[in-house]
């Protein structure tokens, strides 16, 4: 994925990666869903769980709650599900 994501990219998958809501260049700000799947697979295992969980918690800041977090071992990939309050 590139560095900066669209908010239409956004929109259209449902997911954001961890790495652009911690480097802030993800903008949800018009994202219409109230469900929202972060996405981490850089690193290894327990890195991309501690990414996941990071960019969780700066969208708790902006009123989003962490629902689950789960790591697919077929893709080898980490997913941190949020809800919009």
């Amino acid at each position: 994925m590139p560095a900066a994501e669209t908010p239409e990219q956004i929109t259209r998958t449902r997911m954001v990666t961890a790495r652009a809501v911690l480097q802030g260049q993800a903008d949800l700000r018009t994202y219409p869903y109230r469900l929202l799947a972060v996405v981490s697979h850089y690193g290894l295992g327990g890195d991309k769980v501690s990414e996941a969980v990071a960019a969780a918690e700066v969208l708790g800041q902006f009123g989003w709650d962490l629902v689950n977090v789960s790591e697919f071992a077929s893709n080898k990939v980490v997913y941190a599900f949020l809800r919009r309050r």
